[in-house]
């Protein structure tokens, strides 16, 4: 008890001098440690750091800090978020809010990165990586080509599709005159809506049954699109055209599987897609406009393939897949060549 008595006493001694003036604890910081956490980046370019980086080089590093969270396309993986695609889906019942469809400006995406990126690492990004990494999901949200190159000199000149979708947050003034000093308890809305279903917002898992009419009705359309598309020709395509297409298949990877074994992931499995009707690999969930065009009589033949390959986006209008497209007429025609030679 004494020293216990003898510590008390001390700690009071010691604190009470600084407890006049505050709390009495920690001290002022250095102007050092403020800088080191003055990280902040203003939609103009203010605070940003000196450097520059490419869409190719950002793709690297993209790939080998953030591709197992947010896939090689910036497509996402599993629950992870997704950097690309849902332009032009804000309106719809269930919008798709990424980088490109929703934030509205470049100085957000910038910051987060430099900020709290890797996973788990953050703050270990070059001010280069970083400016290349923010061209790469520009690139994936087709906002620029592949020679695009991001720097602090040209920052502020980019603006985003939805700049202008945000306004000031003025209730404090606009809606005060309603608010009451007392909390509604009873009978304070005449009518009440179901807004949003939890089914809309991918929260509920899915279950098919024959006793809803409108999925019977897909599943009917699909299958008679099934008999009636041509089989795939398989036969005499050039080797050397397959292992070319081989390769430009790894782009695909992250999201689709094909051949023996194959499974759905964040895409549907591709053996036997050449020839085959749209919509139709069991177990996997399609987007609307996919089954739209599925209903309209889509077959994946040759000419739909490379033409949905070259750019997603502008073939199908709201579709999911954020990969940006193979640009190059050689690499098209060597991976139909080699989703070809899988047959189901």
């Amino acid at each position: 008890m004494l020293k216990f008595l003898k510590v008390t006493t001390a700690f009071v001694l010691l604190g009470t001098p600084v407890f006049a003036e505050g709390y009495g604890l920690g001290r002022v910081a250095l102007p050092e440690e403020i800088a080191a956490w003055d990280l902040d980046v203003s939609p103009d370019g203010t605070g940003l750091p000196p450097g520059s980086g490419d869409v190719l080089t950002g793709e690297e590093v993209f790939a080998a800090q953030c591709a197992s969270c947010h896939g090689d396309f910036a497509e996402g993986v599993d629950n992870w978020p997704k950097l690309a695609g849902g332009a032009g889906t804000l309106a719809h019942e269930d919008p798709l809010k990424t980088v490109g469809s929703y934030w509205p400006y470049l100085s957000t995406t910038w910051d987060y990165v430099n900020r709290s990126m890797p996973f788990g690492n953050a703050q270990s990004l070059t001010p280069d990586e970083v400016y290349g990494i923010v061209a790469y999901i520009l690139y994936s949200n087709d906002l620029v080509d592949e020679e695009f190159v991001l720097s602090n000199e040209n920052f502020a000149d980019f603006e985003m599709p939805n700049a202008d979708g945000f306004i000031i947050d003025d209730r404090l003034e606009a809606e005060a005159a309603f608010w009451g000093s007392e909390p509604c308890m009873e009978n304070c809305k005449g009518e009440v809506k179901v807004t949003m279903r939890a089914l809309v917002l991918d929260v509920t898992p899915q279950e098919e049954s024959a006793a809803e009419p409108a999925e019977t009705e897909v599943v009917e359309v699909a299958a008679a699109q099934s008999e009636a598309a041509p089989a795939a020709e398989v036969a005499a395509i050039d080797p050397a055209l397959i292992k070319a297409g081989e390769t430009v298949f790894k782009k695909c990877k992250s999201c689709h599987q094909i051949g023996e074994g194959a499974k759905n992931r964040s895409g549907p499995l591709l053996t036997g897609i050449v020839g085959k009707a749209a919509g139709q690999v069991d177990g996997f969930k399609y987007s609307k406009p996919l089954m739209a065009m599925a209903d309209d009589g889509l077959v994946w033949d040759e000419a739909n393939l490379q033409a949905f390959l070259a750019n997603p986006r502008s073939f199908m209008k709201g579709t999911k897949m954020s990969f940006p497209g193979i640009k190059s007429d050689d690499d098209l025609v060597a991976i139909t060549a080699y989703l070809a030679s899988f047959a189901e």
